[in-house]
């Protein structure tokens, strides 16, 4: 079917720019941490919400105001999470990874990589990404919660305030 009718045309029309207009409002009033890439909860709310505003635009059965609450429903659900996140280190603990060194002091980390289903030859790639031609030059490379590798460059300073106090791996 390639056209049923102008009022379903007018609908998706309104509803969508309705919604849109309304996701944009609520995600605005629930600050930066909606919509960060920092653990697996913020991601599956992420998916749901763009299938929420999917769901309103396409689907008839549907009401503005169901779509609405569901918005608010996941928006609320990720607040909650992250405030106890904040509030409690064990709950913060369940819902997130930890950072994980793959690369320190000149060595991969082997038993890291493969917890981590990570191949040496993309923890190079992560390097040279980074601007840096040799493993020489670098401290660490760090497995981060939300995916990315993080790369420490060698310093010849005696700082006590390392990058890599929050990662539980044992360093050699």
């Amino acid at each position: 079917m390639i056209f049923s009718s102008w009022q379903d045309i007018w609908r998706v029309l309104s509803i969508g720019a309705m919604s849109y207009i309304f996701l944009v409002l609520f995600l605005r009033i629930s600050g930066k941490r909606t919509l960060t890439k920092m653990n697996a909860f913020d991601l599956v709310v992420t998916v749901a919400i763009g299938s929420t505003l999917a769901t309103i635009f396409l689907n008839k059965q549907v009401s503005l105001a169901e779509g609405l609450t569901a918005y608010v429903l996941l928006i609320g659900l990720q607040y909650i999470v992250a405030w106890l996140s904040l509030h409690s280190a064990k709950f913060n603990t369940f819902i997130k990874a930890s950072p994980d060194l793959l690369f320190y002091k000149g060595h991969y980390i082997d038993s890291a990589l493969k917890e981590n289903r990570v191949i040496r030859s993309e923890v190079l790639q992560a390097v040279r990404s980074s601007g840096h031609s040799t493993m020489d030059e670098i401290e660490a490379v760090v497995f981060e919660p939300d995916g990315s590798m993080s790369v420490i460059q060698r310093t010849s300073s005696n700082s006590t305030m390392s990058t890599l106090s929050d990662i539980g791996q044992k360093k050699s």
